[in-house]
C-alpha cells in the first residue's frame, strides 16, 4: 500500500519533458510547426482543461444567475400576485446557495488549474535544458550565453502567460459567451441574433491588426535578445574595460542598443494602443445599440420590462468577454513569438546522438587516429590533415606546435565533441562513432587551460557530478593535487566559498582544484590543455607537481605551451599547419634538430626574456 502511494506522488510530481511536441512533423515550415506546438500542448493536457472548465462552470455560475434573478424579480414586482414574496424569497435562497458554493469551487479550480499550468512550465524548461546538454560543443560556440538566457527566462516566461491567459481567460470568456447566448436564445431569437452580430464585427478588428502585432512582437523580441547578449558580453568584459579606460565608449555602446530597443517597443506599445482603444469604442457602441434594441422591443410589447436589464446585461457580458479576448490577443502573439524563439534550440538538429551506440563498460586508453582529416562548418579548408597515430594505454603524449596548428581540435576530437570529416578515430579499437559519448566520457578528465569553476565551496567543485565520495578519497586527491599548501589560508577550508568562477582564487590555486577534480575521477584518458601556460612560476612549480600525479597509470595527452615541462613525455607529436610533422621522445627530436628544435629554440629565448 505504501508502495503504490509513493508510485502516485511520484507520476504527480514527475516533470515532463516536451521535446516531442516540437519534433514533429519536422518537414512542415517553420510558421506551421510553431502554430502547432500550442495545438499538440492542448490535446496533450485535454483531460486537465476538461477537469478546470467544469470546475469553472460551476463556481462561476453566479454570473449568470444574477440578471436572470434580477429580470425576474422586476417583473414579479411590475406584475405582483399572490405569490410575489414566496417567488422572490424562493429566488433569493437561489441565489445565496449559488454565491456560497463559490468559495469551496473556486479554491479548487485554482489548485487544480494551477497545478496543471505550473507543471506545463516546469515541463518547458526542462525541455530546453535538456536539448541545452545535447547540443554539439560546436552550437554552444557559435550562439551567445545571453541569448540563451534571454530564451530561457524571457521567452518561457512569455509562454507560460500565454498558458495562463489561455486557462484563465480564455477558456472563461468562450465559456461565459457561449452561455449567455445559450440563456438569451431560450429567452428570445431576435435579440440573441443581435448578440451574434457582434462576435464577427470584434474579429475583424483583430484581423486588422493581426500581422502588424505580430511583425513588432518578432522585432521587439529580437532585439531584447541582441541586448541580452551583449550585456552579457560587457559583463565578461568589465575587468578589460575598466583596465584601458572604456567605461564611457561602453556605455555608449549599450546606450544605442537601448536606445533602439526603446523605440522597438514604442512601436509596439503604440501598435497595441490603437489595437485597444478601436476594440473599446466599438464594444461601447454595440453595447449602446443593445439598450435602445431592447427598450424599443419592451416599449412595442415584445419583452417584458426585466428583460431588458437580463438582455443589457448579458449584451455586456458579451461584447466584455469579447473585449478580455481582444485585450488578450497582444499577450498570445507574444507568447507565439516565444514559441518560436524556444523552438530555435529545441528544433536545431545540431545533437549528439547517441541511441543504439556501444556503452563502454571500461576504457584501456588505447586511441587510434587513422588518415584522420578536420574540417569546420563553413570553412574552406581542412584544419586537421591526414593525421595517423596509435597511442597505447597508458602513454603519456604530448602535442606542441604553433597557435593554430591544430592541438586543441585534435584533443576536442579525442574527447568526441568533434567527429572526422574523413578518416578514422577509434578508441580502444572502437570507432568512436559507434560510442555512447557520453557513457565513454565517464573514463576520462579533462583540465583546460583556464579552469572552470562555478560558484560554491572548494568542496563542490573538486566533487562535481559525484554522488558519493568518501572523506579519505577526497582528502587524498586533495594532498595529491597539493591543494592542502593554500587550505590552511581559507577560512573555512575546503568548504570554503569561492566566489563567482573562482574568483576568490589565484589561478594557480584554481587550476590545482581543477587537477583534483580530475584526479577523483580516476580517468582512464586524460587531457591537459596547455594547463600551466597562464601561470607564474611559483604556481606552476606546484601545479606540475600536482600534474605528475595526476599522469600515473592513464593515457595522457599534454598540450604544451612550455616545451621544457614535457621533456619526460613518451612521446612528442609535432603539428603544423594541421599536420603531423614529426613525432619521437625529446632526445630524438632535438638531436633531429627539426621544428621541434626550431621550437624549442624559440620558446628558450622568450622564457628567458620574460
Amino acid at each position: 500500500m505504501g508502495e503504490s502511494k509513493n508510485i502516485n506522488k511520484n507520476n504527480v510530481n514527475k516533470i515532463p519533458d516536451y521535446e516531442f511536441l516540437f519534433q514533429e512533423d519536422m518537414e512542415c515550415e517553420t510558421d506551421k510547426k510553431v502554430s502547432r506546438i500550442p495545438k499538440r500542448l492542448l490535446k496533450e493536457n485535454i483531460f486537465k482543461i476538461f477537469v478546470s472548465t467544469v470546475l469553472y462552470i460551476v463556481k462561476a455560475s453566479p454570473i449568470w444567475a444574477v440578471p436572470l434573478v434580477t429580470a425576474e424579480i422586476i417583473n414579479i414586482v411590475t406584475n405582483p400576485d399572490e405569490f410575489t414574496l414566496h417567488k422572490m424569497l424562493l429566488y433569493g435562497i437561489i441565489l445565496i446557495i449559488l454565491l456560497i458554493q463559490n468559495i469551496p469551487t473556486h479554491v479548487l479550480y485554482s489548485r487544480f488549474t494551477d497545478r496543471m499550468l505550473r507543471t506545463i512550465g516546469a515541463g518547458l524548461r526542462n525541455t530546453l535544458i535538456k536539448k541545452l546538454q545535447h547540443l554539439s560543443i560546436t552550437y554552444h560556440k557559435e550562439i551567445e550565453s545571453g541569448k540563451i538566457q534571454s530564451k530561457f527566462l524571457r521567452d518561457i516566461e512569455a509562454i507560460e502567460f500565454l498558458n495562463t491567459h489561455f486557462m484563465k481567460s480564455v477558456i472563461p470568456s468562450l465559456m461565459n459567451i457561449v452561455i449567455s447566448i445559450i440563456i438569451a436564445a431560450s429567452k428570445s431569437g431576435i435579440v440573441t441574433l443581435f448578440f451574434v452580430i457582434v462576435i464577427p464585427i470584434n474579429v475583424a478588428v483583430v484581423y486588422m491588426f493581426r500581422n502588424t502585432m505580430s511583425k513588432s512582437n518578432r522585432r521587439f523580441r529580437k532585439e531584447t535578445e541582441n541586448i541580452s547578449a551583449k550585456v552579457s558580453n560587457m559583463l565578461d568584459m568589465i575587468p578589460v574595460t575598466k583596465a584601458h579606460g572604456l567605461e564611457n565608449e561602453e556605455i555608449a555602446a549599450l546606450e544605442e542598443n537601448i536606445r533602439t530597443l526603446r523605440e522597438k517597443g514604442l512601436i509596439l506599445d503604440k501598435v497595441n494602443a490603437y489595437f485597444g482603444s478601436v476594440s473599446w469604442v466599438i464594444s461601447q457602441i454595440m453595447s449602446a445599440m443593445c439598450l435602445f434594441f431592447t427598450g424599443y422591443l419592451a416599449l412595442k410589447g415584445k419583452i417584458q420590462v426585466g428583460d431588458v436589464v437580463l438582455y443589457q446585461n448579458y449584451f455586456n457580458s458579451i461584447s466584455g468577454n469579447i473585449q478580455a479576448l481582444i485585450n488578450i490577443y497582444p499577450e498570445l502573439t507574444k507568447g507565439m513569438e516565444s514559441i518560436r524563439s524556444v523552438s530555435e534550440i529545441v528544433l536545431s538538429n545540431d545533437t549528439e546522438d547517441n541511441k543504439n551506440k556501444i556503452k563502454l563498460r571500461y576504457v584501456h586508453g588505447s586511441v587510434e587516429f587513422n588518415h584522420v582529416n578536420y574540417r569546420y562548418p563553413d570553412a574552406k579548408e581542412d584544419v586537421i590533415k591526414d593525421v595517423s597515430f596509435c597511442i597505447e594505454p597508458g602513454e603519456c603524449v604530448a602535442f606542441v606546435g604553433a597557435s593554430g596548428s591544430g592541438k586543441s581540435t585534435i584533443m576536442n576530437m579525442i574527447i568526441g565533441f568533434l567527429k572526422p570529416t574523413s578518416g578514422e578515430l577509434k578508441i580502444d579499437g572502437k570507432s568512436i562513432d559507434m560510442l555512447n559519448l557520453s557513457d565513454y566520457r565517464h573514463f576520462i578528465s579533462v583540465v583546460p587551460q583556464n579552469s572552470i569553476l562555478f560558484t560554491g565551496t572548494v568542496r563542490e567543485n573538486i566533487t562535481y557530478g559525484l554522488s558519493k565520495v568518501s572523506e579519505d578519497k577526497l582528502n587524498e586527491v586533495v594532498e595529491l593535487a597539493n591543494i592542502n599548501e593554500f587550505l590552511d589560508e581559507l577560512p573555512n577550508g575546503l568548504d570554503t566559498m569561492i566566489g563567482e568562477g573562482g574568483g576568490k582564487l589565484s589561478g594557480g590555486q584554481k587550476q590545482r582544484i581543477s587537477i583534483a577534480r580530475a584526479l577523483i575521477r580516476d580517468p582512464k584518458i586524460l587531457i591537459l590543455d596547455e594547463a600551466t601556460s597562464a601561470l607564474d612560476n611559483i604556481s606552476e612549480y606546484h601545479v606540475q607537481k600536482a600534474i605528475s600525479h595526476l599522469i600515473k597509470g592513464r593515457t595522457t595527452f599534454i598540450v604544451a605551451h612550455r616545451l621544457s615541462t614535457i621533456r619526460d613525455a613518451d612521446r612528442i607529436v609535432v603539428m603544423d599547419n594541421g599536420r603531423c610533422v614529426e613525432m619521437g621522445t625529446y632526445d630524438e627530436l632535438m638531436a633531429m634538430k627539426g621544428k621541434f628544435y626550431e621550437l624549442k629554440t624559440l620558446n628558450d629565448i622568450n622564457t628567458k626574456d620574460d
